[in-house]
């Protein structure tokens, strides 16, 4: 089990995304750019996120796409959801067949372990808002301008 490039790239492109909403529509190739991720990736992305209604997009010149409902209500977990993200530490996906069709269906002994990951994984997901990773992301930017600017960066006491 693992996030694959899909679910993380999905999930970044959200955060350039957000991180402008005030500037009106964003474009993909905007955020291809910024985030080297491929305009036509993203376009296959942003086609699964626009059906799930979590942007919206805006046609025309100046156009682009933007949140269609405020950062504090999108969690990580309707975003990997959206771009059909497998979120399963389940050798079967879950049908409880994990040996396969030829064994009557059995569980294998770990079967509970993983199907509690898989509760434990989407949990934590639903708790995270697109809004918490903006905010997470600006400070990091004003903590790096600080920095450079020539205040002293932190350090560690021995």
């Amino acid at each position: 089990m693992r996030l694959t490039t899909k679910g993380r790239f999905a999930v970044t492109a959200m955060i350039d995304l957000a991180m402008r909403q005030g500037n009106g529509p964003v474009t993909l190739s905007g955020i291809s750019q910024r985030q080297a991720i491929s305009l036509s990736y993203l376009e296959q992305l942003f086609g699964k996120l626009r059906r799930h209604e979590i942007v919206e997009s805006i046609r025309g010149p100046g156009g682009g796409y933007s949140l269609a409902r405020p950062a504090g209500k999108v969690t990580v977990a309707d975003i990997i959801i959206a771009v059909d993200e497998p979120l399963d530490a389940t050798q079967c996906g879950g049908k409880e067949n994990c040996h396969g069709a030829h064994t009557d269906g059995a569980r294998c002994m770990t079967h509970e372990l993983w199907t509690t990951l898989n509760e434990k994984m989407v949990d934590y997901l639903d708790s995270v808002s697109l809004q918490d990773l903006v905010d997470q992301q600006r400070h990091k930017e004003q903590n790096v301008v600080h920095v450079h600017r020539g205040a002293p960066a932190a350090v560690g006491t021995n």
